[in-house]
Formats: C-alpha cells, structure tokens, sequence
C-alpha cells in the first residue's frame, strides 16, 4: 500500500515518465529496486533543476553584462554632468566678483543721483523762497475795470480802494507805494491785474481784506491777493481743503509765508511745510488723524 500511495504521489506531481515502467511493472519490483528506481528518478529531477538554475544563471550574467556598459554609460554621463556643474559654479563665483564691484559702483552712483536730486531739490526751495521774499511787499488788486488806471492813475485808484473799503487805513498816508505796473495773462481771458509794491502796509491791507466778506470798486466786486511764485501758489492751494476743515473743527488755522500751514492742538502751535510732514504727525495723533483722513 505505501509502495502505491508512493508511486501515485510521484505521478500527480508530474515526477513519474509514462514512457518508463508502467503501474503494472513496478509494483513487481523488489524493495531494492524500487529504491533504486527513486534514487533515478530523484536523480533526472535534480538534473532538470540544475539545468534550469544553470539557464537562470545565464539569463541573468547576460542580463548583468547588458546592463553594466549602460551603468558605465550612465557613470559616464552623471560625471560629465558633475563636471559641468562645478565649471559653472566656477564661471558663477568668478562672475560674483565683477557682478559685486558694479553694484556697489551702482549703489555709489544711486547715491550721488540721490544727493544731486537733493541738492537740486534744495537749491529750487531756495531760489523760491527768495523769488517769494523779492515778491513778499507785493498785493494784486485784480478786477478794476478796463481803463480806470489811465483816467485816475493807478494811485488814485488804490488810494479809493482802501479809503472806501479800509477807512481806518485810509486815512494813512500811502508813500509805502513804490511802484504801481500792471500786467495780464494773454494766454486767457482774466480780470485785470494790479500790481502794487507796499513795504508796510501789506499784511494789515490783506488781513482786512480776508476779514471783511467784499471788497469793491464803484460797485465792482474786486479781489486783493498776495504775489507769490507759482509753485507757491500750488502749495497753497492745496492746504485750501485743509484749512477749512481745521476752521470748522476750530483748530485756528493760518497759511504762513510763503505756504506753511499753522494751527493750535492741544494748546500748542504747529508748524508744517508740507503734507507728507503733516500725515506723518497725524499718524501719531488719532483725532487729528481722523479730521483729516480724507485730505491726506
């Protein structure tokens, strides 16, 4: 029985030749030459094995063989590359140093563009300013009808305004006159300008001139102003916005000469030049900053 299960067993897993003996056979086979029988075909299944490990051991010695000029090719490749790398990095640090001497001769350049533009900056203020002190004694009497100046004589014509519309001052002799042109603009169409030159007189005149609500001649409304440079005139302008909003939260306001912005916080008086100041200081200064916060 064991000798059949045995023989079944090898037949199942395919271990048994059908061209060899059959069933028959080797079941009248003696024990020794049953084993012998296993010992050979133990033997032929050893055989194949060895066969196939040497055909998988070929297999992959040639695939290994195929595969190594590839691997060389490819070491080949990844040092050309390291190579390159480190030429261009090479290239790079010795571009650093001349890239590093043009930027610091551009920054040294930027800055002296910087000092020129300031400097330009200051000598324009300056030669404003004093272009604004030379006009400083200077009022604009604008409106006067066309040909009153030839029949009365500018004079004259000043003289009436500030007896009829500043009695007190009228009464002052008006010597301080120093010399009476006019001019236009012919590019467009205005009202004619007069241009007088006062040494004294001149604050007191405008000062009532703001403060009284029309200034006129025979029934013409006139306007007295201050002669300033234009772009003082621009820089004055634009605190117009300001100052009206500073007199309605009773702030006090002034516009000093030529185009500063005065007014009192807190007690004290501030000073500013300009509105980038002025934001600045507001920043600081939450309810200032709120009154203002549409104007800067």
């Amino acid at each position: 029985m064991k000798r059949q299960r045995t023989i079944t067993q090898m037949r199942e897993k395919g271990k048994t030749p059908e061209n060899q003996l059959s069933e028959e056979e080797i079941l009248s086979l003696q024990e020794k030459d049953f084993r012998l029988l296993m010992l050979k075909m133990m033997q032929g299944i050893g055989n194949k094995l060895e066969a196939k490990m040497d055909n998988l051991q070929a297999t992959l010695t040639k695939e290994i063989q195929d595969i190594k000029p590839k691997q060389e090719e490819m070491q080949n490749t990844i040092t050309e590359i390291k190579n390159s790398l480190e030429a261009a990095n090479s290239r790079i640090q010795e571009a650093e140093e001349p890239i590093s001497e043009v930027e610091g001769r551009l920054v040294e350049i930027t800055d002296v563009e910087q000092k020129r533009e300031k400097r330009l900056k200051t000598n324009e203020e300056s030669l404003r300013e004093l272009w604004d002190n030379v006009k400083h004694a200077n009022i604009y009497i604008i409106g006067v009808p066309e040909g009153e100046e030839r029949e009365k004589g500018t004079e004259n014509i000043v003289q009436e305004i500030i007896a009829k519309n500043f009695p007190n001052m009228g009464k002052e002799p008006l010597t301080q006159i120093q010399e009476v042109p006019y001019k236009t603009n012919p590019r467009r169409k205005t009202l004619r300008h007069i241009l007088i030159k006062l040494t004294k007189m001149k604050e007191k005149i405008l000062k009532a001139a703001r403060e009284k609500t029309q200034v006129t001649y025979k029934g013409t409304t006139i306007r007295l102003s201050a002669d300033f440079s234009a772009e003082t005139l621009q820089a004055r302008r634009e605190w117009r916005d300001i100052l009206n909003v500073m007199k309605d939260k009773n702030l006090q306001p002034r516009l000093l000469h030529p185009a500063r912005l005065s007014f009192r916080l807190a007690g004290e008086i501030k000073t500013f030049t300009d509105k980038q100041k002025l934001r600045e200081f507001s920043n600081a200064k939450p309810a200032l900053q709120q009154i203002l916060k549409e104007l800067l």
